[in-house]
Order: C-alpha cells, then structure tokens, then sequence
C-alpha cells in the first residue's frame, strides 16, 4: 500500500517516519522523497494511529488525489532548487510533466486551488530561499550564485530577489555580515 506523507523531505524525516511505522509494526517495502509503500495492506486502525504518531513531527497524511498530486509538485520543486547547480538547466513545467502525467493546466489550476499561488510563484519564492541561504552561508560571489541558481543573468536574480524580498541581495548579504543596519526606508 502506498501512503503519502506531507513533509518528509530529507533523510532525517524517512528515519523518523520508519521509527515511527516499525513501532506500530508496519514493514516498510520502499521509502522515497514524500512516499512510502508497505508490504500489505494498512488498516484504518493503523493508518490513524501512525498519524497520531507522525503529526507532532509535522508530517500529515494525505488522502485525496489532489493533495497527493500537490505534494509531488513541492517535492519536484525542491529538488530542482536544491541541485539547481548539478544539472543542466531545466524547464519547470517539463519537469513536472514528465513526473507527474497530468496535463500542465489541470495541475497549476489544483496547485492555485490548494495552494492560494500558482506553481511558478511558488518555484521562485524557493529560488529566492535557497539564495538567501547561499548568501547566509557561503562565500561566493552574486554572480556565481546566479551560475548555480540558472538565472540567465545577476541582473535577473537580483530583480527577482528584489520584487520577492524588497532587498538587492547584495544589500541582504551585507545586513547579514552586521556591516549595515536596514532601515525603514529600504
């Protein structure tokens, strides 16, 4: 059976979730991304019990298609911004048709219904995090940045940057290193 899980993201997420299902006795067959598939069938029984377990680590099960179709999106997401810089540049709305076999309209049409914002909006607002964070922790430069980030240019992140944060990136990294103070005018 396979049981879609909203917020399992990352290694630490699957061992919590495996911890999780193997003290209600569940065996896992296959654990990936935002899915897990046992070996038989889950009772409602059980299936209540593992949420009950799950919610205080903020993870919810997701029973209707469309949630289950959403969370593929934010998973497919995700992992195009964080290996943005691994692999070749790639089409958003490509990506997702070849993973998810719906056609593009019906699924930015439920991604707006569920979400309250369209699959492109919310793809840069995740861009703009991960920059955010690379201005935070490393140290390279802008340009690099929108290298590993595939803008096609420094002057296209910094406006996008600017229209989602209100700041040049530049100016975010330098209140970030405490050698400027933002002001109420920024």
């Amino acid at each position: 059976m396979k049981i879609i899980i909203k917020n399992m993201i990352c290694p630490c997420c699957r061992t919590v979730v495996i911890t999780e299902m193997e003290k209600i006795g569940l065996i896992i067959k296959f654990i990936d991304a935002n899915e897990v598939e046992t070996e038989d069938d889950v009772s409602e029984k059980n299936l209540l019990l593992l949420q009950k377990a799950l919610t205080p680590f903020g993870f919810e099960l997701l029973h209707d298609r469309k949630s289950k179709i959403i969370e593929k999106i934010k998973i497919i997401i995700s992992a195009l911004v964080n290996n943005s810089d691994e692999e070749e540049k790639i089409n958003l709305s490509e990506c997702i048709r070849k993973n998810i076999k719906y056609n593009h309209n019906y699924l930015s049409k439920i991604f707006k219904e569920k979400t309250g914002t369209t699959i492109e909006k919310y793809f840069i607002s995740k861009k703009i995090e991960r920059v955010k964070n690379l201005l935070q922790t490393d140290d390279i430069s802008l340009s690099e940045i929108a290298y590993r980030m595939q803008y096609s240019s420094l002057a296209h992140l910094s406006n996008q940057f600017k229209k989602v944060t209100g700041l040049q990136p530049s100016y975010f990294r330098q209140y970030k290193d405490g050698r400027q103070k933002i002001s109420a005018t920024a």
